[in-house]
């Protein structure tokens, strides 16, 4: 029954990851550049605000239902491995559950959270700010380049 099913679990993750990957493109590329021009209470309270409403069923079932349909293809992938486009399959999947969900819940999140209890008008906020701008955009590019990769390697997998 799975392997009926990979093909459409493939495209799925094609564009679920190419989703991601554009969100975060536009982060790395020109969101947060922009960000990073406000004086620090208002970048604090600009990204707290994006924090806070990006968390939508639309945006959360990209993000984290793309990675259940990884571990189903990753199952796929191992359980047909031999098979034409089964090492894109494997390689795509893995790239797309560590960039994306797991380097978001353990190191983009907890930033996030650091960011909304520091007061932005305080010398700490600034602070704060200035390493969130650094950290953050350095795992938003981790998470960035994995899904577009990811995005590929699903892609190969289909050809």
């Amino acid at each position: 029954m799975i392997a009926k099913l990979l093909p459409a679990l493939i495209f799925i993750a094609a564009l679920g990851s190419g989703i991601v990957g554009g969100v975060f493109f536009a982060f790395s590329n020109f969101i947060m550049a922009g960000l990073a021009r406000l004086p620090a209470p208002g970048g604090i309270a600009a990204m707290n605000s994006i924090n806070v409403t990006v968390i939508t069923p639309l945006f959360m079932t990209a993000l984290f239902g793309t990675g259940l349909v990884c571990l189903v293809l990753i199952a796929g992938a191992i359980i047909g491995w031999g098979q034409p486009g089964s090492f894109w399959l494997l390689t795509g999947a893995l790239l797309y559950l560590v960039g994306s969900p797991i380097v978001t819940m353990v190191f983009n999140v907890p930033l996030n959270d650091a960011l909304a209890a520091v007061d932005p008008a305080s010398s700490n906020g600034a602070a704060v700010w200035t390493n969130y701008l650094s950290k953050w955009v350095m795992w938003n590019h981790v998470r960035t380049i994995t899904a577009i990769v990811a995005m590929a390697c699903f892609i190969f997998a289909l050809i």
